[in-house]
């Protein structure tokens, strides 16, 4: 047998070094610890001939173990460092999770408040839910989308019947049935719904005069009983001198006031009646009308040349 005496080992960094190179199975031994008053002694004895060479270690092993283990520390830096977000991925994480950060930070601390009771009332609005959609969260978006829905269908989201129960009034200044503007007053701005609606009444009438539909020389029926079936002689309503509308503009809108130019050519002021019947049924249905005024050349704010929507302008193309 071989014995080996190590002394000098005097903190635990020492006896793991001296473990780990007794760990190989070729050796056999024994440790017995001597009690000195400087350091403790490991006697050390080997059974194998061959095998393994114990290394000496030094008293001055500390600053070995010493600087080891700073080695290996710096060694877990650096694979700490490569595994906390410098590759190209954790870069990609870590700039993630920052802006989810602030986004939140934003949401808690800049939040508008209107966004806040618009949410809440999501919860109990249906159609206020479909008209925000998936822009919750996003103000802005939320902004455009309610613009957006009040543009198409007007303030009041949940009015069936958008009409006035008041009467409009009617007035002339000056009526030239060949040149003069017909001027409708709202109760508001019109909305985009708003603004069909007229334009769609108004090109109607258009329609119909332009195709004869006013021409009271040929009214037959009209004061016929309905008691027994009438007779139409249409002979005579081929030979009446035709009438019909000339010429029609655009109707235009700025803010709550509307209007369109007219030529009613050779028709009869009958097609002003018409038209006045259609707008009462309108305006008492579906959109509330303050006044009419036929004639004239400027009414409440209207600007000649004002044609930017930002503005309120609109129009509907006949």
């Amino acid at each position: 047998m071989n014995s080996v005496r190590v002394w000098g080992f005097s903190n635990e960094t020492h006896h793991l070094q001296l473990l780990h190179q007794l760990s190989n199975p070729a050796f056999q031994f024994s440790l017995t610890v001597f009690p000195n008053s400087k350091s403790e002694c490991f006697s050390v004895i080997t059974t194998a001939k061959k095998g393994p060479r114990l290394q000496p270690i030094h008293a001055a092993a500390s600053e070995d173990g010493g600087r080891s283990s700073s080695g290996r520390n710096e060694r877990n830096e650096v694979v700490g460092a490569k595994g906390s977000g410098t590759s190209a991925r954790g870069r990609r994480l870590l700039k993630v999770r920052e802006e989810k950060r602030r986004r939140e930070h934003d949401r808690l601390h800049n939040y508008p408040s209107w966004a806040k009771v618009l949410e809440d009332a999501c919860k109990d609005d249906e159609e206020l839910r479909a008209v925000l959609g998936d822009s919750i969260g996003n103000p802005e978006l939320m902004r455009k989308r309610v613009e957006e829905r009040v543009r198409k269908k007007g303030r009041n989201f949940n009015k069936s019947k958008t009409g006035s129960v008041l009467a409009f009034k009617v007035s002339f200044r000056d009526f030239n049935p060949l040149d003069s503007y017909i001027w409708f007053e709202l109760y508001g701005s019109p909305s985009d719904r708003d603004v069909d609606l007229i334009g769609s009444v108004i090109q109607s009438w258009y329609v119909m005069g332009r195709l004869g539909a006013f021409n009271s020389s040929n009214l037959q029926l009209a004061n016929s009983s309905i008691e027994y079936d009438p007779l139409y002689d249409a002979e005579k309503g081929f030979s009446v001198m035709p009438s019909s509308f000339h010429d029609i503009s655009d109707v235009e809108f700025q803010d709550n006031w509307g209007r369109v130019w007219v030529d009613l050519g050779t028709s009869d002021f009958f097609a002003v009646d018409v038209l006045l019947n259609c707008l009462t049924v309108l305006s008492s249905e579906y959109l509330g009308i303050q006044q009419i005024v036929f004639g004239g050349r400027r009414m409440g704010d209207w600007e000649e040349g004002m044609t930017s929507a930002e503005f309120g302008y609109k129009y509907f193309k006949i």
